[in-house]
């Protein structure tokens, strides 16, 4: 049986969208009845979430027919709130947890007073973490955290001292990349807008490049660097940009990729490339949400904060997500 904290009401708030297509004027403020948490998943009273370009581009329509998986769809997944309802099979966490989450991106849910979340993807969150600054860990931190495992960055003291650039530095993604590659010792060139430069070289940036300025545009590093790995957080930029200005075996890890930069993906694993790019798709575990917020709890991570919205006003927040350039991550609160 289910264990049960405060009794949840019958029914909550929440955004949906009815179909795809539509941007922010396709949210629609709904009352839906309260999920139920089911076996091995925790029902969730949330107090934070987070915007990612990723939950505004399935409802545009770039990821079908794979997602939404049903329309009308609550998007958003990743979120902090506190447990008020445990379903059976869950052993480590209880009703009154304050927690992080991470939702399966077929079912969203994101944008509610209350969700159902899997309990292997929810991890405590300490009371020094608040719940915006848990909530903008999951996709960001994340895709950060796997791009730099993927070029071979390690955060137990053994990695080697490897050259990195970051493109986009100042945003949601960025932002998390500069300071996780400076924990695992690496060099770090990054480029964003002329506004943000002080910004990410406080998080440790080594070189900082405007990327509307020739050297921004170039990607070269300033002190003649080759880069051993390349997390690459825009788009617009060619492989044939960044060849020459990879180590002998640099990889270009692409979180936004295009067909163009799959099929080049493709063609360098089979001609085993030693140069090359690899598209990012992303495969968290609960062990990497529970080491990045206990970075966060270490004061070592900082989860940088564009704009905060409340639930009434979060089709704001999904509009600036869309107009693109935000400094760090757009937040929508529950409550206050």
């Amino acid at each position: 049986m289910a264990t049960t904290g405060t009794t949840p009401p019958a029914k909550m708030r929440a955004l949906q969208y009815d179909s795809c297509g539509e941007g922010a004027a396709g949210l629609k403020h709904v009352e839906v009845p309260v999920p139920t948490a089911k076996k091995n998943e925790v029902l969730l009273k949330l107090q934070a979430a987070t915007v990612n370009p990723v939950d505004w581009k399935i409802q545009k329509g770039d990821m079908r027919p794979l997602l939404p998986r049903r329309l009308p769809f609550i998007p958003v997944t990743d979120v902090a709130g506190e447990v008020v309802d445990v379903g059976p099979g869950v052993k480590d966490l209880t009703a009154g947890d304050q927690v992080v989450a991470m939702l399966n991106s077929l079912n969203g849910g994101g944008l509610a007073e209350y969700v159902v979340a899997p309990a292997n993807m929810t991890v405590k969150r300490p009371s020094a973490v608040s719940a915006a600054e848990g909530a903008g860990i999951p996709i960001a931190a994340g895709s950060a955290l796997k791009s730099l495992r993927s070029i071979g960055a390690k955060f137990d003291g053994t990695g080697k001292p490897l050259n990195v650039l970051i493109t986009a530095a100042s945003g949601g993604v960025g932002l998390y990349a500069v300071q996780l590659a400076k924990m695992a010792n690496l060099h770090v060139t990054a480029t964003c807008g002329a506004g943000n430069m002080d910004l990410v070289r406080s998080l440790g940036a080594d070189e900082v490049m405007d990327y509307e300025t020739p050297e921004g545009v170039s990607l070269q590093s300033p002190s003649g660097k080759k880069y051993d790995g390349v997390v690459h957080c825009t788009v617009g930029v060619s492989w044939s940009t960044f060849r020459p200005l990879l180590s002998s075996r640099g990889k270009v890890v692409d979180l936004t990729p295009n067909l163009s930069a799959i099929l080049t993906s493709g063609l360098h694993k089979v001609t085993f490339a030693k140069k090359s790019v690899v598209p990012l798709f992303l495969r968290l575990n609960k062990a990497d949400l529970e080491f990045l917020v206990g970075l966060l709890e270490e004061g070592k991570l900082k989860t940088v904060i564009d704009s905060r919205f409340p639930l009434s006003e979060a089709s704001k927040a999904w509009q600036t997500s869309i107009d693109g350039h935000p400094t760090g991550k757009i937040v929508v609160e529950m409550e206050g």
